[in-house]
């Protein structure tokens, strides 16, 4: 899954028209015969083909154990180590830190010896499989519990978050993440995991 966000959200969210950690923020499945516009779509009514099944409740499940965090480049848990092999979207610093993110633009496995990390943001660097990007000095993360539905019969493709007003032309989206291909549950749990990164995230 390769979370992204509605680009009205940006704005909403520096407008402190949508507070994380404070509003009610859901999660509604959607089929695939929905395809996010995440330039045009911007509230709930824009969202088509929400999910029906057993034990699934229209509009979706609210988000708990909502947190915020920012983590500077050099304090990221995670270094680059030679000769690992990295999925697409993996975060790395240097393992000596020069204040800057690297993400995994094309996935593979490191080099035997480190690479020479550009410090221009959006610069890439080819290293044995993987090619890193220079991203940021900052990584700012959206974090909040798994969902799952309990008892439910379910086919979904993805996932959109946002926040709920409790009508749906004045509830604006957040986020989208869609799967390459249906997942379904048969009167079991249906769980919708975020990303190792967050719910969503930004390098700044």
């Amino acid at each position: 899954m390769a979370p992204q966000m509605y680009a009205p959200a940006i704005s909403r969210m520096l407008n402190a028209e949508i507070d994380w950690d404070t509003d009610t923020i859901k999660g509604m499945l959607v089929t695939s015969s929905y395809t996010p516009d995440f330039t045009a779509h911007d509230y709930k009514n824009d969202v088509t083909n929400e999910v029906v099944g057993t034990g699934y409740t229209a509009g979706g499940a609210t988000l708990a154990s909502k947190t915020v965090t920012t983590t500077a480049a050099n304090s990221w848990a995670t270094s680059r180590a030679n000769s690992t092999a990295y999925t697409l979207g993996a975060v790395v610093r240097p393992a000596t830190g020069n204040g800057f993110l690297y993400q995994a633009v094309v996935a593979g496995t490191s080099g035997a010896s480190i690479p020479t990390y550009p410090t221009v943001i959006g610069q890439t660097v080819t290293d044995g499989g993987v090619t890193w990007a220079c991203v940021g000095r900052n990584i700012l993360q959206f974090d909040a519990a798994d969902l799952s539905w309990a008892s439910s019969t379910i086919t979904a493709r993805g996932i959109v978050i946002y926040k709920d007003t409790g009508t749906a032309y004045t509830s604006p989206l957040i986020m989208a993440d869609m799967n390459a291909s249906d997942q379904s549950s048969s009167s079991g749990t249906f769980t919708a995991p975020f990303d190792a990164l967050g719910v969503f995230y930004a390098f700044v």
